[in-house]
């Protein structure tokens, strides 16, 4: 059946699907509710989602290096519960998104939000996992800034249309579906002949990708591993399953992550 948009659209009837519950057109908190905050520099408030999992990997790859700076607590926002839209994360972060992040060393404290600008920031302020060398580091950056602006047509065209739709429509996984794939082999020309994404340097673009590819392509999102193919992207694979050996990313995916209490 085809659908005419109407000349105003209004919320004015349910669109069923996974997310339906807690989706409105407007932001802004819908209850008051304080954050927890423990004793560490760092207050993570966060959900082991692809986003979360990104900054889960850096916070705990800088744990692991033992920077005095870098101890962080770490709190669940259940983002189907709609822990998200209490005024206490909204007052770190207006879109209420996960993750979200506190840098309670600094006075005032400096509010984060999006998990690029997260992974940026921390890699910025301890001066890992980020390149010196002004090329290296704009290269870091590109790939940084694909992941942030390319992936939203993975998770919100292609997993929510393929997984999360309440009925399935041709059109919108065949479009998001192409662009999936040509997005993975990207990845997968680019990785032919380097190790990580920028060459032999591990970096924070690597964290960014593989919380959604590389567990894309290893079948962790979506049970979509055969409708994708994503065997056929050998370099990708190679690259994603190095990552997924490392300790840190192993701890990232299931990161124990306090209860708020309600």
């Amino acid at each position: 059946m085809t659908y005419t948009p109407p000349k105003t659209w209004t919320n004015d009837s349910e669109n069923g699907g996974k997310f339906a519950s807690i989706n409105r057109p407007t932001a802004g908190a819908r209850f008051d509710k304080a954050l927890p905050i423990g004793n560490n520099p760092l207050q993570l408030y966060s959900m082991n989602t692809p986003n979360g999992i990104k900054v889960n990997i850096m916070l705990l790859e800088l744990a692991k290096l033992g920077l005095t700076g870098a101890k962080f607590d770490a709190y669940k926002i259940d983002i189907m519960n709609g822990d998200q839209f209490g005024s206490g994360f909204v007052d770190i972060n207006p879109n209420s998104k996960i993750p979200a992040l506190l840098d309670n060393s600094a006075n005032p404290p400096i509010k984060l939000f999006e998990s690029g600008a997260i992974l940026l920031y921390l890699a910025e302020k301890f001066q890992k996992f980020i390149p010196t060398d002004a090329a290296k580091r704009a290269e870091c950056l590109n790939w940084l800034f694909w992941q942030m602006a390319s992936t939203p047509y993975v998770g919100g065209g292609f997993g929510h249309f393929y997984a999360y739709a309440p009925k399935k429509f041709e059109y919108p996984i065949n479009r998001f579906t192409m662009e999936t794939k040509r997005q993975l082999d990207l990845l997968n020309t680019h990785l032919a002949d380097k190790t990580y994404i920028c060459g032999e340097e591990y970096t924070i673009s690597d964290m960014a990708i593989w919380a959604w590819y590389g567990r894309l392509v290893l079948g962790d999102l979506y049970n979509a591993g055969e409708f994708l193919d994503v065997k056929s992207y050998t370099h990708l694979i190679k690259w994603a399953t190095m990552m997924a050996e490392k300790q840190s990313v192993k701890q990232a995916v299931n990161l124990e992550l306090q209860a708020i209490e309600s």
